[in-house]
């Protein structure tokens, strides 16, 4: 028998049960991706890196989710209970699943466009034009915009997610292929949420931007956010927020005479931006392969209810 393990975190009360050995493969690949997403580090301030590993996960996921949902006798267990609240739950939760990842892929695109901007205007030009400083101007609003806009309100969705998931009772269901197939599509509901979670807080970071500051104020900010990450090991800052910061350094360091000095900094300010602009490439590709998986999802769900 392919099983399903009862996991610790699981906050939704479905007993621990497993599928009939006649089930096709895909079952335990399921529980497999599952376990993997689960063993990343699920904090809302995860590298990039880690984000787009889960990401990649939560498409392979859905890949081995959809494909048990095509089963017969899943589309068999599900169907006879299509009209309880529960099977409805799932079936929400997949449009919104689509509308927060449609959103973050939009977000993504017009941040990777405003970084590639940002990449040519400091090659073709010298920091004392004006055309680089509207250029940074301009990718401060995209990103305060980006937040207000488009991500809070995704994160909103999530929350309403989570509290409706974790309100929901226990399963006590005879049939065992309906009880596993509930179950996985609820755990992996609850790691979708996780991954989203981690990345719209990753791009949904607070810009600390200011008018400019004084030669005194500038350098105080930048000790004080130094000694922060030195007293405080849990005190971290992911790589949009270093290069903001390396941005603002950039802006408001004209009071120094130093050329070598501000020909350092604008080395800095490519490599953050070069780095990120691969990053955020990587999430690009990870949405889009998402958001596909997701729709069949939806479709699947859709067909079998409504047949």
């Amino acid at each position: 028998m392919v099983a399903f393990s009862q996991t610790p975190w699981s906050r939704y009360g479905v007993r621990c049960i497993s599928l009939p050995a006649r089930s096709h493969p895909s079952t335990n690949r399921v529980e497999q991706e599952l376990a993997k997403l689960r063993s990343f580090d699920s904090s809302t301030f995860a590298s990039i890196e880690a984000i787009c590993s889960r990401l990649s996960g939560l498409v392979d996921l859905y890949t081995c989710v959809n494909e048990v949902l095509n089963l017969p006798l899943t589309q068999q267990a599900l169907a006879s209970h299509r009209r309880e609240i529960w099977v409805q739950e799932l079936v929400d939760g997949s449009v919104r699943f689509l509308d927060i990842c449609d959103n973050t892929r939009d977000a993504v695109l017009v941040m990777k466009e405003s970084i590639r901007e940002l990449q040519s205007a400091i090659r073709r030009s010298k920091y004392e034009d004006s055309g680089i400083d509207n250029t940074i101007a301009a990718y401060i609003c995209l990103r305060k915009r980006i937040r207000h806009e488009s991500l809070k309100k995704s994160l909103a969705s999530l929350r309403q997610m989570d509290y409706t998931l974790g309100a929901s009772p226990p399963l006590q269901l005879e049939n065992e292929v309906t009880a596993a197939v509930i179950r996985i599509l609820r755990e992996a509901s609850s790691v979708t949420s996780s991954v989203f979670n981690s990345l719209l807080w990753f791009l949904a970071v607070p810009v600390q931007w200011r008018s400019k500051p004084s030669r005194w104020a500038l350098v105080s900010r930048l000790v004080q956010k130094g000694a922060m990450r030195r007293n405080n090991k849990t005190e971290r800052m992911n790589e949009l927020e270093n290069l903001e910061m390396a941005i603002e350094k950039l802006r408001f360091g004209s009071w120094s005479r130093d050329a070598e000095g501000k020909e350092k900094i604008e080395g800095i300010v490519r490599e953050r931006l070069l780095g990120l602009d691969s990053s955020i490439e990587k999430i690009e590709r990870g949405t889009e392969g998402l958001f596909r998986e997701l729709i069949h999802t939806r479709v699947s769900l859709l067909n079998i209810i409504t047949e």
